[in-house]
């Protein structure tokens, strides 16, 4: 088990609203595995984790004149927490 497997949580305006539900997105390796993120939530917040949704997301080919390159893909988790439970890493 890698501790780096876990990048950061993802802060958007979506992401604030999902938290108010008790789900939490992260920002993950893209090797990591469910059981892993798991884990590794649990270890490092100390909190009780029910399910972990992963999304990944496929790079997308830009353009800028005739220049084209690419956006690279990532992979997010949505960690849902047990009911009362929080996490303190959203804006208020």
């Amino acid at each position: 088990m890698n501790k780096f497997l876990v990048k950061h949580p993802i802060i958007t305006e979506k992401a604030t609203d999902l938290s108010h539900l008790g789900k939490y997105v992260f920002l993950v390796d893209d090797e990591a595995s469910s059981p892993e993120i798991k884990k590794i939530i649990e270890t490092k917040y100390g909190i009780d984790v029910i399910r972990v949704n992963v999304i990944n997301a496929k790079p997308k080919k830009r353009r800028l004149g005739r220049n084209q390159g690419v956006k690279p893909g990532y992979k997010k988790a949505i960690v849902t927490l047990k009911k009362g439970q929080k996490l303190d890493i959203m804006p208020h």
